[in-house]
């Protein structure tokens, strides 16, 4: 086993490869800048200095699951739900457009109101725009995810959170882990380019269950992967946790560009919860996509998978353009295209 930072990163570079051990060292050191600075070069070499920009349309947050993070969950009686009817979320896939988005997210809680024929009929025109579709919307059955495929929705983002059967079950009550990887298969199996990802900082999660999960994306393998601090919210049962799930946040990210060089991987807007300038810093650290929210204000404030989300005033055109500033501070800039994997062999 290879035990120095050096090694291990230089084994990293050059075969995009390492053992649970390995990973596991990552994970543990304090030599943060070493990991970042690797992580940003192969950023860089394999995906360059383009940042894909992603309307994020929250459409719903009605839920029927009841996971323990979130604040979204079924049980939460605090907030106040909402659901945007088909002809909104068009609307605003097209304001998305319009403001140059080349891709549009779909993100809602697991709402049954929206069946099939909607969503595939909402995917349809949205794709009329000349934009790629990713759906972000749950556990589905193969032929509803066949269906959307069909719609011409590109992409599915369907985050893993944890690959560790017991804390899953613990946190997902009434859901499976098995059905989760199973959703991810399929998912595979009928082209969509493929998004998942973890919760980083989860009470009772390990660095060792965290390696796991990270040797799991490179399975997949994704072509997108989303790692999110954990963030307590007051309004679910779970317990707060201490960890600095930002820090740890950036070390999963940047271990998984070196492990997945050519992959898409987002600043989420939860770094920015926890570090004003959080997704500056992962874009420097390995990160390549940024997803803006194009919802209405009047509806964004009430999508609190969890609390202090960033913005919850500003309009849609206004954090298009403020992000786009933001990158150019960096000396980065917002990419012209979809932002499809450029597989690198």
């Amino acid at each position: 086993m290879i035990n120095d930072i050096t090694s291990i990163l230089e084994k990293a570079i050059k075969l995009h490869s390492l053992n649970e051990r390995e990973i596991l060292y990552l994970l543990k050191t304090e030599k943060n800048d070493k990991l970042f600075s690797a992580a940003d070069k192969i950023r860089e070499e394999y995906v360059g200095d383009e940042v894909h920009l992603r309307a994020l349309i929250e459409f719903s947050n009605y839920c029927k699951q009841n996971c323990l993070y979130c604040g979204i969950r079924k049980d939460n009686t605090k907030i106040i739900r909402y659901r945007l009817v088909p002809q909104e979320i068009i609307n605003l896939a097209k304001k998305a457009a319009n403001y140059g988005y080349k891709t549009i997210v779909l993100q809602s809680g697991e709402d049954l109101y929206y069946t099939v024929d909607i969503i595939s009929k909402m995917i349809f025109e949205i794709k009329k725009f000349d934009v790629a579709v990713t759906l972000s919307i749950g556990e589905k059955t193969f032929e509803e995810y066949k269906a959307y495929r069909k719609a011409g929705a590109d992409r599915y983002l369907l985050r893993i959170e944890t690959t560790d059967e017991m804390l899953y079950d613990r946190l997902d009550p009434c859901m499976s882990l098995k059905n989760r990887m199973n959703c991810l298969e399929d998912i595979k199996k009928l082209g969509y380019e493929v998004g998942s990802g973890i919760m980083v900082g989860l009470p009772g999660q390990t660095l060792e269950s965290i390696a796991k999960d990270i040797v799991y994306l490179k399975s997949i393998p994704v072509d997108m992967a989303g790692i999110g601090p954990f963030i307590y919210h007051p309004g679910t049962p779970i317990e707060k946790s201490e960890c600095n799930s930002f820090d740890l946040a950036l070390k999963v990210m940047a271990i998984l560009r070196l492990l997945m060089p050519d992959i898409n991987i987002p600043a989420t807007t939860a770094m920015e919860t926890l570090n004003p300038n959080g997704r500056l810093i992962a874009l420097q650290c390995g990160a390549n996509v940024v997803m803006p929210n194009a919802t209405e204000t009047q509806y964004r404030r009430h999508y609190e998978i969890y609390p202090g989300k960033i913005c919850p005033g500003d309009s849609p055109g206004h954090c298009r353009f403020c992000i786009e500033n933001k990158i150019k501070s960096i000396n980065r800039y917002a990419a012209k295209n979809k932002g499809y994997r450029r597989i690198i062999n």
